[in-house]
Order: structure tokens, then sequence, then C-alpha cells
């Protein structure tokens, strides 16, 4: 590693320290890079241009926000919790159960945690703490927890930035997150349940049987996008890119047209709130794609890869490893920085010890999910504490036991790969190593 690049890196974490947005921090400790090396500064207006427009891939990113917002806007999103109210609510627990459920379903249009926290959970936080039965923490805390299911079941922002630098399959990287979406799930739901006996959560209300017809036909229309999109993705009907314009199509068609629940005024607001979003996570990827640059220009992950050879650890050891570095990571950096910047360092290492790249990328967006929850960065306690007023102190103090619950399962789907893969397995996908 060069004396450049060593200020390169101590000038990102410097001001990435003093609060500088961690865009402005990639882009110009690159800069600066580029200026002590005596290359050209264009090189990086270059980089940047040449990333985001020559890659289509990208343009999933900002449909598929504007799909989460407009569902989010259009009461889509209530509908979905009023199902899973009649469906989950009758069980001890549970509003926390139709907390997790939701998240389960709404996971499959929006592809993004802060829409899922921000858009539904605000709405359950305030049906669990109405009358009593929740403390506001307990009900932030499940909340943001569930939220991270968001980006592991398909559609996923965070797996299509993972296919960009990994040059994976965006197809074989959704299915395999659903099993490990659903398992999240299950153990999310396992410790609310504990917790619920344990504290002596009061029952909820329950909605009666004869109601849940009517719920299913209100809910049903948007129960189809996530069928839709699976089908138009793994049917050979559209890619990956076009299936986030037919959710955010979709979503529109839904809430202005068969709900009539979307003005134009509304619409208005969804378009500048989608494109000041996808602005954000724009600038994030394009000093990304600058750094990855200057990365492979001074060889580091040839080097990593063979300095972890000659250290002769074994696959397992290796990703452990590399877990409990982003789990750290991921208390003090967002979850797209880890992506585009950290990740791309261990991905020749992985090629090299025969680990394949759908099971890493799915485990490392999950480690990045996980991550949203940890405090003291937390950005999910951040968008809930902002959309609610509920103290950060309380839902740090109820975080844990989730906590704990997601990092199980993350250490079941290291050491068991083949629920990550089971799924594109069955539609042609050859692990590596096999």
């Amino acid at each position: 590693m060069s004396l450049a690049f060593g200020i390169c890196l101590a000038t990102l974490f410097l001001l990435a320290a003093i609060g500088t947005p961690i865009a402005f921090s990639i882009i110009s400790s690159a800069v600066v890079y580029l200026v002590l090396v005596g290359q050209d500064v264009g090189l990086a207006g270059e980089q940047i241009i040449y990333g985001l427009y020559d890659s289509f891939v990208l343009l999933a990113v900002p449909l598929f926000i504007v799909a989460a917002n407009i569902m989010n806007a259009g009461s889509i999103s209530e509908r979905l919790l009023n199902f899973c109210v009649g469906v989950v609510g009758r069980f001890k627990g549970g509003l926390g159960h139709v907390n997790i459920v939701s998240s389960l379903i709404f996971s499959g249009m929006s592809g993004s945690a802060v829409a899922d926290a921000a858009g539904i959970g605000k709405v359950i936080i305030q049906m669990m703490t109405r009358d009593g039965r929740y403390s506001p923490g307990y009900a932030a805390a499940i909340t943001a927890a569930s939220a991270t299911i968001g980006p592991v079941i398909p559609p996923s922002i965070p797996m299509v930035i993972y296919a960009l630098v990994s040059d994976t399959s965006i197809g074989f990287l959704f299915l395999g997150g659903i099993l490990p979406g659903l398992l999240m799930g299950i153990m999310l739901m396992a410790m609310n349940v504990y917790l619920s006996h344990k504290r002596g959560f009061e029952p909820d209300a329950v909605v009666p049987i004869r109601e849940l017809p009517a719920l299913t036909i209100k809910a049903f229309p948007a129960l189809l996008m996530p069928v839709i999109l699976m089908w138009g993705i793994y049917g050979g009907v559209t890619t990956s890119t076009e299936a986030a314009a037919v959710a955010a199509a979709y979503a529109f068609i839904l809430a202005a047209v068969f709900y009539r629940t979307l003005s134009f005024s509304g619409m208005r607001a969804i378009m500048l709130d989608s494109v000041k979003s996808s602005a954000s996570v724009g600038l994030v990827i394009g000093g990304a794609l600058i750094l990855n640059y200057i990365v492979a220009s001074e060889n580091i992950p040839a080097l990593l890869a063979e300095t972890l050879q000659s250290l002769d650890v074994s696959p397992l050891t290796f990703l452990l490893g590399v877990n409990v570095l982003l789990l750290l990571l991921g208390c003090i950096l967002d979850a797209t920085t880890i992506i585009l910047v950290i990740i791309p360092l261990f991905l020749q290492a992985c090629r090299s010890m025969g680990i394949d790249l759908v099971h890493f990328g799915v485990v490392a967006v999950i480690n990045c999910m996980i991550g949203l929850i940890t405090p003291p960065y937390g950005i999910l306690l951040f968008v809930i504490n902002g959309t609610t007023g509920i103290k950060l102190a309380e839902m740090i103090r109820e975080i844990w036991p989730f906590l704990v619950a997601l990092l199980l399962a993350l250490l079941v789907l290291i050491l068991v790969p083949e629920i990550v893969l089971w799924l594109p397995m069955q539609f042609g996908y050859v692990p590596a190593g096999l």
C-alpha cells in the first residue's frame, strides 16, 4: 500500500468523523489521492460518468425507491397491514407478529429497509402503543428489527448494488434471499413469543374469522405485486431493472386508479422525495466507483487474497472473520458504503478460496442490514426516532433481544450455505466449487 493511498484513507475517515456526508468524504479523499500520485483530477468525474451511465442495473435503484414511496403514500401499506392483523394478530404477542409478517410481505415490494420502517412501520407502532399493551421502545425496536428483512427478500436495492460491484446475477441473488429472509422472520417471531410470555403482554383484539375474506380481497391486488415481479424476472419476461419499472408502474396504478388514494399533488411530493433519495444514493455510488478504481490501481484485492492464502485460513474461518469485521463496521458505516467500498476488497479472496459469490453476497447484505439497527449508528433507529418521536434510549434498551435473534440467523446462514443456494440451484445456478 502506497503512502498516497494511506493519506487517502486517513482523509476519508477524518472527514467522516467530523460529520461530512459520506459521499463527499469519499469523493474528496479520492481527489486527494489523484493529486498526490499526479493523475488528472478529471479522472474522478470520468469514473462517475462511466460507472453510473454505463450501468443498466443501477436504474433499478430509483425505480424501487419510487415504488416504495408510492405504496407508503397510497394506502397500499395500510390494506396490507389490516390483512396481517386478521391473519396473525390473534396469537400471543399478536401485533408484534403483525409487525414482522407485514415487513415480510412489504419487503416483496419495496426493497428498502428505510421505506419499511418509515412507511408501514410508523402505522404499526401507533397500533401497538395505542392501548398501552406494548411500550413505545418495544414497538419501535421490533419495527426496526423486522425492517431489516426488507432488502433481503426480493426485490432488494442493496443486492442490486452488490451485483454491480461483484458482477453476480441479480436474479440468483434475489432467489438466494428468499429463504434467509423467511428464516430471519421466524427467528424474530420466536423472540417475540418468548418476550410476550416473559413479560405477560395482554392479548390483542382479535379480528373475527368472518372478516378475513373481505380483508384478503382488499389486500389481494397489493399481494400480487411480489408474484408479478418474481414471474417477470424468473419467467424470462423482464430483466431485474425492467421488473423495477413494472413495480413502480403497478404501484402507481393501484394507488391512483384502483384504490383512488393518490392525488396529483401527492404524486408530485412522492417524485420529489424519490429524486432526493435517488440522488443521495447516486452520490455515494459515484464516490465509491472512484475509490474502487483507486483500490484496483493499488492492487489491494490481490494483495489481500495473497495474504489470506499465505495464512492458510479455511473458507469458513475467512467467512466468519469477514462477517465479524462487517458487523463492527456496521456500527459506524451505512450499508451502501460497506457494500460499495469494503466488500469489493474481499471478492477476489472469495473466488480464490472457492466461496460462492451468491452465498457471500446474501450473507453480506444481511450483515449490513443488521448494522442498520446496531448502536451507535443504527440508521433505522434514527429513522423511527424522526418519524415517531420515540426516544433513542428506549429503542436501544429494547433492541438487544432482536439483535441476538438476527445474529443467530446470520450464523446459521454462514454455517449452512445450502439455505441460501437451494432456490437458485432449482433454477439452474451452479455454485462455486460444484
